[in-house]
Order: structure tokens, then sequence, then C-alpha cells
């Protein structure tokens, strides 16, 4: 039974040359290249996105200072057509947003989601304001009971924690 990369914790990047053939080259230079390929015992297709990285600080004689780095995200039939025909967006990372293949640990590929960064900029937000909301408290002279009680609500619902 043939397994889908979709199915799998980790993906041997050897795995990954032996099935991936591509289907449309979307652009190339020196330093990122985008394509489209395809796993031959699938059929399913994924956006490949390859950049080369340049280490400044690269030290030691074996050290080229330069090293390549490889995302895969899948894409269905209608983004396959609309990226072929060049009628989609690609680049990364602005049109990255579905979990997607990158290289990893011991030459493996391993899954990762992008939306954390979504989630990150909510948790910013709610740090914020229950910071504010304790700065205001610490300057207010009131410290009695039912001030304190107002407080840990303001923050519950700000938290999302209603108990009603």
């Amino acid at each position: 039974m043939v397994m889908s990369f979709t199915d799998m914790r980790r993906v041997p990047s050897d795995w990954l040359q032996e099935r991936l053939e591509t289907v449309k080259s979307l652009n190339d230079d020196k330093i990122e290249m985008y394509e489209v390929a395809k796993d031959k015992l699938t059929g399913e297709h994924y956006l490949h996105y390859a950049y080369l990285h340049k280490q400044v600080a690269a030290i030691g004689p074996e050290s080229t200072g330069e090293e390549t780095f490889h995302h895969l995200m899948p894409i269905d039939s209608d983004d396959v057509l609309g990226l072929v025909f060049g009628e989609q967006s690609f680049t990364y990372p602005d049109h990255w947003n579905k979990t997607f293949l990158r290289n990893g640990p011991d030459g493996d590929y391993v899954w990762f989601d992008p939306s954390y960064t979504d989630q990150e900029g909510e948790s910013e937000e709610i740090g914020a304001s229950l910071q504010d909301q304790l700065l205001r408290f610490k300057q207010s002279p009131e410290r009695s009971e039912e001030a304190v009680r107002k407080l840990l609500e303001e923050l519950d619902r700000t938290l999302g924690k209603d108990d009603n």
C-alpha cells in the first residue's frame, strides 16, 4: 500500500527525491525556486519552494556558508491549474497559509503549521490588555474586596472565561 506524505509525521528526504517529479517550474533564480511537483505514486501535487540561505558568519574551511531549504505545500487540483496557468500567487510566506512540509532534523521533512503566527498576534493583544488592566488597578487607590472581584471578572472576560 502506498502511503501519502500527508499521513506521515516525518518524511525521509530520499522518498521525496524518488517520488516527486516536476510538473512545471514557476520561478527559478539563483536564490529562490518555485515549482509544481507531483507524487508519482499517489498523484498528489505540491508547491515546492526552495531557497538558498547564505550564512554570513560561517566559520571553518569545510563551511561553504550556504544551505538550501525546501518547503512542500500540498495543493489541490484547482490550485494546480491556477499555478500552472499563472492565475494564482504562490510566493512564500504570503501565500503559504496551509500546513506544509519543510526540511528538518536528520534529513527528514516535518510538517509545519503556519497558523501559529495568527494565534501569536491574538495572544500578544490579550497580553497587552491584561497588562493594561493590571496597571490601572495598581495605580488605583481602591483595594477593597469589591475592587479585586471586579478586576478578576474583567480579567476573566478578557481571557474569555465567563462562568455564566
